[in-house]
């Protein structure tokens, strides 16, 4: 397939664009999900809803590969693009399964569904299409870098997703202090590690459309942990006081 350049740049901007846009709207209101939310009967339950949702994202880049022909790149290209592909087949499959959340509007699964198939497609296609062989090289000191951020930050947001639902036995929905790992520095653990994820995959793949993706996160999931550390603040009077709502010891 040729490589769609502007289509690639356009996406891009758009994700540093809403990424701003909707960091700014944080600011003012709480994104409508989890605790901020109240059950409607246009939510379904949390476990469909992160499936339909995510599925996109993992479906177009997994079509993208069985698309491409093979060449002396493929196994470069592919390791990259699989990065991306991991963290959303576990959160479409294992981690919707899993899951003991609050059910979710569906406006939020509509529209979340259409930000995974459009960055399903941005990333796939950028990696297959449009990447050149020497930004690919494994050996790279910043790709290796990249891809070692990318394991531990896909292990933190995995561990803190486990201590939060051992919180809750099956069919609770109360909340409780996390205690342990990432936990016992920032009340967002699960959200630190996914912002870890998603920059070294920006750092392993070095292009406009993985950095874009890792900004859209920073700027949608980091107003989040503020807002979750405000409200275990509120809720209990024992919330630990060294904790920090994202960043060790800073923020």
């Amino acid at each position: 397939m040729e490589c769609r350049t502007t289509v690639v740049s356009y996406l891009s901007w758009i994700l540093i664009g809403g990424g701003m846009a909707y960091l700014l709207h944080q600011k003012r209101n709480h994104a409508r999900y989890g605790r901020y939310v109240t059950v409607d009967p246009r939510c379904c339950s949390a476990r469909l809803g992160w499936f339909l949702q995510e599925l996109p994202a993992f479906l177009l880049p997994l079509l993208l590969l069985f698309t491409e022909e093979s060449s002396g790149q493929w196994t470069r290209r592919m390791v990259l693009l699989c990065t991306f592909m991991l963290h959303y087949f576990h959160r479409s499959i294992i981690y919707a399964f899993l899951t003991r959340g609050r059910p979710v509007p569906l406006p939020i699964v509509f529209y979340a569904a259409i930000f995974c198939s459009l960055n399903g497609f941005l990333q796939g296609h950028h990696l297959l299409h449009c990447a050149r062989p020497e930004d690919l090289r494994l050996t790279d000191t910043h790709t290796a870098a990249g891809l070692v951020l990318f394991v531990v930050g896909m292990s933190i947001n995995i561990h803190s997703d486990h201590i939060l639902r051992s919180l809750r036995k099956p069919g609770e929905t109360v909340y409780r202090i996390p205690h342990g790992g990432m936990f016992e520095f920032v009340s967002g653990a699960n959200f630190f590690g996914e912002i870890v994820e998603w920059c070294g995959y920006a750092v392993a793949t070095w292009s406009l459309p993985t950095f874009a993706f890792a900004f859209f996160t920073i700027c949608s999931i980091g107003p989040r942990a503020c807002h979750h550390h405000r409200d275990y603040q509120q809720r209990f009077e024992d919330y630990p006081r060294s904790r920090k709502a994202l960043i060790p010891f800073i923020l």
